[in-house]
């Protein structure tokens, strides 16, 4: 798996990629990100990336002619493109485990009041939005895309098949989990306790409570 990033911001990806968990998929070679800056595909000394939208209205317009050569110089025959975009389809488990699928993904960040139309009706596969709400840029979708993409795949995370028995077609199961101490004591007279069950030692009562609480996050 390899992701591109197409965003006017590459700074913003350096401490994402060289931390936790991300880096180390990618120092073991479970996956690669690439972040490239869209000034470096414009044509003028200004390096410009935006403009005023036509029909008048407030706010710039990110232009198509970079976003248009930065996603051909990394096109492959294999790629998928995404627009992050509200309009898009709700980035979810069940779209993380389709996209893990691929090989090949370059992402467009946009920014300032948005994208050029024709990127969304001529260059991207697929539009994709994390949720409800308007967010400065494309950079935190990109990042929440790669961080729950990347998750999935087989060495990012853990020993190979550290996911298997809480993943599957259907979702991720996710369900409470406790550590040390059994009992926590936060003031005088309150006691916050671990469930017995998962102290008892029987496995097959430990896994049946957690069959009980489990939620299917799809």
């Amino acid at each position: 798996m390899h992701f591109h990033i197409i965003t006017i911001f590459p700074s913003f990806f350096d401490p994402f990629l060289s931390e936790g968990l991300i880096k180390k998929g990618i120092d073991k070679g479970a996956f690669s990100v690439s972040v490239h800056d869209l000034r470096d595909f414009t044509d003028d000394v200004h390096r410009t990336v935006d403009d005023r939208p036509f029909g008048g209205g407030s706010g710039m317009v990110m232009k198509v002619e970079p976003i248009y050569r930065a996603v051909e110089s990394l096109r492959r025959e294999n790629s998928k493109v995404i627009l992050f975009t509200p309009r898009g389809r709700r980035f979810t488990q069940k779209k993380a485990l389709e996209m893990s699928k691929e090989s090949d993904i370059i992402m467009i960040c946009g920014r300032y009041e948005g994208i050029d139309a024709r990127v969304e009706e001529h260059i991207a596969d697929e539009k994709i939005s994390i949720g409800s709400y308007v967010l400065m840029g494309g950079e935190v979708p990109a990042m929440a895309v790669v961080e729950t993409v990347s998750r999935i795949l087989p060495g990012a995370v853990g020993k190979d098949g550290f996911l298997e028995n809480r993943m599957n077609e259907e979702g991720f199961a996710e369900y409470k989990q406790y550590t040390r101490p059994e009992v926590f004591s936060p003031c005088e007279g309150v006691e916050w306790k671990v469930p017995k069950t998962l102290l008892s030692g029987d496995h097959k009562k430990v896994s049946q409570w957690k069959n009980k609480r489990k939620r299917i996050i799809k």
